[in-house]
């Protein structure tokens, strides 16, 4: 019943990495061959071959690449063999379906040229997109943006969080007769930080859904809200302790968030200039041509 998005979202992640456990321990078990003698020096050997078709280290090494970072943190002698064995069934897999005629099927060819599709514009985004953010680039944007630029503003907030919006009511009711708000969260709010009055700290506005962030930013230090707030959660009451300006962030801890910034523009920005330079005809979506308009229609049943 809390009101940060965040620290759900740490939550899944913490779910999910529970989740990658058994598979770890189950690689850790997979016995590993014993090497016949050094390693050839070779920079990408084969390592594996199916109906003649080689399979080389470094398809391992990008197969590896799909892992949880808790499963590429295992040493290669580990992870590679049941990697390898996974690439050796999937080549002996497409093979069988080749010889049974499966590529040569429409549906099959448009997933198939789909997914190279997919291939090509990643590997064009990385050589185009990657290569400009470079650490240079991003302390150039940390100057630009952050440094020496106030912070963001953050408030000291209390609530009382209940289920019905009569009750909210009512609390508001018995604040404005004077009742203390530490006192009454104890009593009726069912937020696990009820103990502590519900008090919530400081928080910056996007920690905070939509609704009560709102709210909260809204009022002056000392006030609270005279109608309930609902969220998801339920009905809130809201009390504002205190207001600050929080100090910059270090090039440190923006770094990360300016990379990704970058990135998105820099994909943006090329996929604009892919689609300026194609030749683009759309249709409706029962196949008729479309007309400046038209609206979308929806395609025939089946």
């Amino acid at each position: 019943m809390t009101v940060r998005p965040r620290a759900m979202a740490r939550r899944a992640a913490a779910a999910l990495a529970a989740c990658a456990l058994p598979l770890a321990a189950a690689l850790a078990q997979t016995p590993v061959p014993a090497a016949a003698g050094p390693a050839p020096a070779v920079a990408d050997p084969v390592v594996a071959k199916v109906n003649g078709d080689p399979i080389y280290l470094s398809d391992v090494r990008a197969s590896a690449q799909s892992l949880p970072a808790n499963l590429r943190a295992l040493p290669p002698e580990t992870v590679y063999p049941r990697l390898l064995d996974s690439l050796i069934s999937e080549r002996a897999l497409a093979d069988a379906a080749r010889k049974a005629g499966i590529d040569k099927e429409p549906a099959v060819q448009r997933q198939v040229a789909a997914a190279t599709d997919q291939v090509l514009d990643n590997a064009l985004l990385t050589k185009v997109v990657m290569p400009t953010i470079t650490d240079q680039a991003v302390h150039a944007r940390y100057q630009a943006e952050i440094a020496g630029k106030p912070g963001e503003e953050e408030v000291h907030a209390k609530h009382i969080l209940v289920a019905s919006e009569d009750q909210a009511k009512d609390i508001i009711a018995q604040l404005n007769k004077g009742a203390d708000f530490a006192t009454l969260a104890k009593k009726y709010s069912k937020d696990p930080g009820a103990a502590d009055g519900g008090d919530l700290g400081f928080f910056k506005k996007d920690e905070m859904v939509p609704a009560f962030a709102d709210a909260a930013f809204a009022l002056k230090p000392g006030q609270f809200t005279q109608t309930p707030v609902h969220t998801q959660f339920g009905w809130h009451v809201i009390l504002v302790v205190e207001k600050r300006q929080a100090p910059a962030p270090s090039f440190e801890q923006a770094a990360d968030q300016l990379r990704q910034q970058m990135l998105q523009e820099g994909v943006r920005k090329e996929i604009a200039q892919a689609r300026a330079g194609a030749d683009v005809q759309m249709f409706n979506l029962d196949g008729s041509p479309k007309r400046a308009t038209d609206t979308a229609v929806p395609p025939p049943a089946q």
